[in-house]
């Protein structure tokens, strides 16, 4: 496992999503350490210069992470997740609340099990066979579209992509090498962070990245056990009102309704930032930087 770490004292351990790597905490690493913490981001398994796990349910990824923190001699971690990242932070808090002092979740709010529907067919059903999602499970079909594209350009089609409120459907007759380029870099990257990201996935691929997306529904059936138990650790979520998962149908109405309240008794504070989309740790680096300083500084 390929770690980043940055200075001393407490550990906040950073959960990156797709498509990236451990860089894109590379603000609040410097950040956090600065003010008395030790930081730490892994690149996940299978991704950057991390080697691939046997398996991508939550429960070989999760696994990977308490190794490394017992490996660390880390009793206790504060952690920080985003994008697929924040799932695995949820899970890390469903299945080991004792290795955890408290969460700070962006973008993907806990997605309580729904016993009656695997996951992928939930998505299809609010958003058809050409959701990005559905579009991801076949093993080698997106990996072929990916492999006709530059790499470079590739990411900044899905960072672009990824960056806006609307579901990102992709049609199987145009592909991903139908997507426009975009005119211009998303303004929260510079070339030198869409190279580095490049290399990276040239050198290892997109598949692993990719297999986190086909073990949703191997997930959902592995962690029947586990429905209904809620988050018992405290929390914090921020959003951006323009991100693409804040907008799926129902998800605003769950975490401002009450719902988000009940399965994750402890959160403390949800911070919807306006005019900000996905990324928003890149995007709005030093204000995403405060608001987890603020949080955990209370502990």
């Amino acid at each position: 496992m390929h770690v980043a770490s940055i200075g001393t004292g407490p550990v906040v351990l950073f959960l990156h999503g797709f498509p990236e790597l451990w860089y894109s905490w590379q603000h609040q690493l410097l950040y956090l350490s600065s003010r008395g913490y030790r930081t730490i981001a892994p690149d996940l398994g299978g991704y950057g210069n991390t080697d691939a796990p046997p398996s991508y349910t939550m429960f070989h990824i999760l696994g990977d992470l308490v190794c490394l923190v017992d490996k660390l001699s880390i009793e206790q971690v504060f952690l920080v997740g985003h994008d697929w990242g924040a799932v695995v932070a949820w899970y890390f808090c469903m299945l080991r609340q004792d290795r955890v002092k408290a969460l700070v979740n962006t973008s993907v709010a806990f997605l309580p099990r729904n016993p009656a529907r695997k996951p992928v067919d939930g998505f299809r059903a609010l958003f058809g066979d050409d959701y990005y999602i559905c579009r991801f499970q076949e093993p080698g079909e997106v990996e072929e579209e990916f492999a006709q594209i530059d790499t470079a350009k590739l990411m900044n089609k899905l960072l672009t992509m990824f960056n806006t409120p609307k579901a990102p459907c992709i049609p199987k007759n145009t592909g991903f090498k139908g997507i426009p380029d975009p005119l211009a870099l998303p303004s929260c990257l510079s070339e030198e962070d869409i190279n580095y990201y490049a290399t990276k996935f040239n050198q290892k691929g997109f598949t692993g990245g990719l297999n986190y997306y086909r073990s949703f529904d191997l997930t959902w059936e592995l962690s029947a056990p586990w429905t209904g138990v809620q988050i018992k650790v405290p929390v914090k979520f921020v959003v951006g009102d323009l991100d693409l998962v804040y907008n799926i149908p129902g998800t605003k109405e769950y975490i401002h309704n009450g719902g988000f309240k009940k399965d994750v008794p402890l959160l403390q504070e949800v911070v919807v930032m306006e005019g900000v989309a996905h990324f928003l740790n890149q995007e709005k680096p030093e204000e995403v930087s405060e608001r987890i300083y603020d949080f955990i500084n209370k502990f």
